[in-house]
C-alpha cells in the first residue's frame, strides 16, 4: 500500500484544533479528539429555515452563519423589511428607511450591510446598516436598479445596472461616498459580483449573460463566460473563488464555481429560481428568498467542502 507521505510529499501532521484552510484531500490527526480526519470537496445544497417573508428582488450581505436580506418584491409592490440570520433562523429587525426592490447589496456579516438603488424608478439612495438601524448617507452618483455589488458597508463595488438601458457605469464605495471609476467593457444589468473593491468579479446579466469580467482595482477584463448564461444571478466569493446560482435561464438552478480562470458545473440548488439573495463564500454560501416564477421564503446552504473524520476500524 502506498504511504501517504509517498503521495502528498509530507507525514500526516498532529493538530490540537483543525487547521483553518485545509486544502481538498488534506489528512491530519486531531490530537484533542483523536481522530483522523480529511478535507474533501462536498458540492452540495441543504434546505435550511425560510424567511420570515417570502419576496424576491432582495438585496442581502454577509456569511452563511451571520446574513442579513433586505427590501425585495414580496409579490406585488416593494417592501422595506429587514431580516436578520444567525446561522439557524431569520428574524425580523428594523425596516429600511426607504421601501424598493431591485436592490443592491453588500455586507460582511449580519451586523455590517449596505443597500443602494432599486426601483420605484432608478433610485440613487444609499443606506447603511450597523447591526441595529439603516441609516441614510451619500447617494450613488447615478441612480439605478438590477446592479452586480459586492464588498462591505465600507468598501463596495457597484458594476452596471439599469438606467434604464443597461450600463457599464461602475462606482466605488470608500464608507462615506462614491466614486465613479472605469466601466464595464460590456454594459448590463440583472448581474452578479464578489469580491472586493480592488478585485472582483462580474458576471451574468442581460444582455451578453455568460459573460465574465475581472476588475483589478482599475480596468475590467474579460475573461472565461459563464457555462450557463443567465439574468437575475446570485454570487459569492472572491475574485479567484467564485460561486454562481440561480438565475433566470432555464433550469433556474445552475450552480458554478469559479477558479480563478475558469467556470465549473457543479451540484444545483433545491429550489430553482431567480431573483434571489446571496451571501457567503466559495465553500459555504447561503441563498435566500427568488422568485419560481411566484415569490418564495426558501433558504438554502452551500457546503463547497467539508471535513469529514476516517474510519480507521
Amino acid at each position: 500500500m502506498s504511504e501517504y507521505k509517498s503521495i502528498h510529499g509530507a507525514k500526516v501532521q498532529t493538530y490540537s484544533t483543525d487547521p483553518d484552510n485545509p486544502i481538498n484531500g488534506q489528512v491530519w490527526y486531531n490530537s484533542t479528539s483523536n481522530v483522523l480526519k480529511v478535507r474533501r470537496i462536498v458540492n452540495s445544497w441543504a434546505t435550511t429555515n425560510s424567511l420570515n417573508t417570502a419576496r424576491a428582488y432582495l438585496g442581502g450581505g454577509g456569511t452563511q452563519t451571520s446574513a442579513l436580506a433586505f427590501g425585495g418584491e414580496p409579490g406585488s409592490g416593494t417592501t422595506a423589511n429587514t431580516e436578520l440570520w444567525n446561522g439557524t433562523n431569520w428574524t425580523e429587525v428594523n425596516n429600511l428607511n426607504s421601501t424598493r426592490r431591485n436592490v443592491g447589496g453588500c455586507g460582511a456579516d449580519n451586523t455590517n450591510a449596505l443597500i443602494m438603488g432599486g426601483f420605484p424608478g432608478y433610485v440613487a439612495i444609499t443606506e447603511k446598516w450597523n447591526g441595529t438601524n439603516w441609516t441614510e448617507v451619500n447617494d450613488l452618483n447615478t441612480g439605478k436598479r438590477n446592479m452586480g455589488v459586492t464588498g462591505t458597508n465600507t468598501a463596495s463595488l457597484v458594476a452596471g445596472g439599469a438606467l434604464p438601458a443597461s450600463t457599464a457605469q461602475t462606482e466605488s464605495w470608500n464608507g462615506t461616498n462614491w466614486t465613479e471609476v472605469n466601466d464595464l467593457n460590456t454594459a448590463r444589468s440583472e448581474l452578479a459580483a464578489a469580491g472586493t473593491t480592488t478585485a472582483a468579479i462580474a458576471f451574468g446579466g442581460t444582455p451578453s449573460s455568460a459573460l465574465t469580467e475581472l476588475w483589478n482595482g482599475t480596468n475590467w477584463t474579460e475573461v472565461n463566460d459563464l457555462n450557463n448564461g443567465r439574468s437575475y444571478i446570485a454570487g459569492s466569493g472572491t475574485s479567484t473563488l467564485g460561486l454562481a446560482f440561480g438565475g433566470s435561464s432555464s433550469p433556474r438552478g445552475y450552480t458554478e464555481t469559479w477558479n480563478g480562470t475558469n467556470w465549473t458545473e457543479v451540484a444545483d440548488l433545491n429550489t430553482a429560481r431567480s431573483a434571489l439573495g446571496g451571501a457567503g463564500t466559495q465553500a459555504a454560501t447561503l441563498a435566500f428568498g427568488g422568485e419560481l416564477p411566484s415569490v418564495t421564503a426558501a433558504s438554502e446552504a452551500w457546503n463547497g467542502a467539508a471535513t469529514v473524520t476516517i474510519d480507521t476500524d
